[in-house]
C-alpha cells in the first residue's frame, strides 16, 4: 500500500499510509447504505400520511433530498474528516500540509464529488487515486487534501515517529524536560489514542505536555506529539 509524506508547517515530516480505492467504495457503499436506510424510513412515515397532504408529501421530498446532497460535506465537517463509512473503514481526510481541512476544503471536495463519484460510476475517482499514489480523487487535488488510512499497522511502528537521521532538526528543544517514562508514556498514549480514534484523548495528552513543557504551538495533536517523541530521541542521543 502506498504511502504519502505530509510537511508541516514547521518543517516536521510525517508519513501516512494512504486509503485503498478498495476501503474507500467499502465507505461510500457503507455511506450509501445509511442515506438508502433514512430514505426508506422517511417513506415508511409518508406513506401513513392521508391522501392530499401535499404539503407533507413535499417535505418528506426535500427531507429525503437533503442528505443526498450534503450527507457527505457535513459528516466531514462535523465528524473531523470522516463520514460513517470512512469512519466504519478507518479512512479520513487529511490536508497534505498536515494543518487541519478547512470548511473551504471540504467544500471543494463535495463540489467536484460529482465529477469524481457520479460521473461514469466512480471510474474518474479511480483513476486518479491509483494514477496519482497519493490517495487522491481530483477533489483532494483541488483542495489539497488526501484519504489515508488510520489503522496502526504495529506497535510504536509506523503511526508513530521514526527516530530522526542525524541530519534531523529539532523543532522543539523543549522536549529534553521531558523524562524518558514521560515520552514512553506519551508514545503509549499517542498508540492507544490513534488505534481507537480517541481524539479527545490526543488532545489531553497535548496540552499536559505543553504544561510541562511551556510549549506554545497550533499545530495539530498527533502531529505535535510525533514531533516531541522525535525531537526527545535526537536530543538523548547526543547529536
Amino acid at each position: 500500500m502506498s504511502t504519502i509524506r505530509v510537511q508541516t508547517t514547521q518543517n516536521v515530516s510525517l508519513e501516512y499510509e494512504t486509503a485503498s480505492v478498495g476501503e474507500r467504495i467499502l465507505a461510500t457503499i457503507i455511506d450509501y447504505l445509511v442515506l438508502f436506510a433514512w430514505i426508506i424510513v422517511l417513506f415508511l412515515l409518508l406513506s401513513w400520511l392521508e391522501p392530499g397532504k401535499n404539503v407533507m408529501i413535499g417535505l418528506g421530498i426535500v427531507l429525503m433530498a437533503l442528505p443526498y446532497l450534503l450527507y457527505d460535506v457535513v459528516c466531514e465537517v462535523f465528524f473531523n474528516g470522516q463520514t460513517i463509512g470512512k469512519k466504519a473503514r478507518h479512512i479520513k481526510v487529511i490536508r497534505i500540509d498536515g494543518t487541519t481541512p478547512r470548511f473551504g476544503d471540504y467544500l471543494l471536495r463535495w463540489l467536484l464529488r460529482p465529477i469524481d463519484v457520479s460521473l461514469m460510476y466512480g471510474l474518474v475517482a479511480i483513476i486518479a487515486i491509483v494514477a496519482g499514489g497519493k490517495g487522491q480523487r481530483l477533489g483532494d487535488m483541488a483542495a489539497g487534501t488526501a484519504v489515508i488510512s488510520t489503522k496502526p499497522r504495529q506497535p510504536g511502528g509506523a503511526l508513530a515517529p521514526q527516530f530522526p537521521q542525524a541530519s534531523y532538526v529539532v523543532v522543539f528543544p523543549q522536549a529534553s524536560l521531558l523524562a524518558d517514562h514521560d515520552v514512553a508514556t506519551i508514545r503509549q498514549l499517542l498508540y492507544k489514542g490513534l488505534e481507537r480514534e480517541n481524539y479527545l484523548l490526543l488532545n489531553e495528552v497535548a496540552n499536559k505536555v505543553k504544561n510541562l513543557t511551556g510549549i506554545q504551538t497550533e499545530i495539530p495533536d498527533e502531529a505535535f506529539l510525533r514531533t516531541i517523541i522525535r525531537d526527545h530521541a535526537h536530543l538523548a542521543s547526543g547529536e
